[in-house]
């Protein structure tokens, strides 16, 4: 006599939950020998187990149970290896997208690495930083740094750049506003340039800095702008805001105004 087995022997057998094989019954992949037409319990012999580990398997695979009901049925051996040769083919995509996916993960590691090591942590101390010349690009249309247009910031200036002469040109990984002549810009340091309409100087010399955030940015600008003018005797033609990276979503500013060379 055939020897059964209970439903929950069966899954402990097969390494699946119960309700993985009732689940399996309702869609038609594997029913079980019997079922008491009493109790309704249901019962399963080798048959069926041998049935379930060969549906383990294929789901290792990354098979859909859509694609495994397939592959079961199929009772022809060239058509169950191009089946497999297609299942293939698509696990080299995946792999070819989590390659991808994980070398994101790293420019972005690295990327907030290198802020969070250069992030100076002044306690909105006014202090005096020394910069070299400094060539920028300004977009014109962005005044206001927000999550959308910081995202992916360099597109909104090598959409201003000559397909063919994308090549000249590169950009720092940082953000800035400039203030000038009552108009607010955002902009983007080069490292690589030509000519181009939007370009713009920023002299090499001691630039009055202040860390701040949102909240106290205006205030700290206006402070900033006191001490220029009363400890340095200076009225700056330009104001510089530099945008800190605090978070994936988050940010603060360093202020920077002009004093001399």
């Amino acid at each position: 006599m055939q020897k059964l087995f209970s439903i929950s022997e069966t899954a402990k057998a097969v390494n699946m939950t119960a309700e993985t094989l009732r689940h399996y019954d309702r869609i038609g992949l594997c029913h079980p020998h019997k079922v008491d037409e009493w109790t309704g319990y249901r019962y399963y012999s080798m048959q069926e187990i041998v049935r379930l580990n060969t549906i383990s398997a294929l789901k290792s695979m990354d098979l859909s149970l859509t694609a495994i009901q397939k592959i079961l049925d199929l009772n022809n051996l060239d058509k169950i290896i191009d089946f497999l040769d297609k299942a293939e083919e698509n696990a080299n995509k995946k792999i070819y997208n989590l390659i991808e996916t994980k070398e994101k993960i790293r420019r972005a590691k690295t990327f907030y690495e290198t802020k969070s090591a250069t992030t100076k942590k002044q306690d909105e101390a006014i202090f005096i930083q020394e910069f070299p010349t400094r060539i920028i690009m300004l977009a014109p249309e962005l005044t206001t740094p927000t999550v959308s247009n910081l995202w992916n910031y360099h597109r909104h200036f090598y959409a201003q750049i000559d397909p063919t002469d994308k090549k000249d040109y590169s950009f720092e990984d940082l953000a800035g506003i400039i203030e000038k002549d009552g108009k607010t810009n955002l902009f983007a340091v080069c490292t690589k340039y030509k000519s181009h309409p939007n370009l713009r100087t920023l002299p090499a010399g001691k630039y009055l800095c202040a860390n701040c955030t949102e909240d106290n940015r205006e205030k700290t600008l206006n402070q900033l702008l006191d001490t220029a003018k009363n400890q340095y005797n200076t009225v700056p033609e330009f104001t510089i805001q530099i945008v800190v990276l605090t978070g994936i979503l988050q940010w603060d500013y360093q202020i920077q105004i002009y004093l001399s060379k």
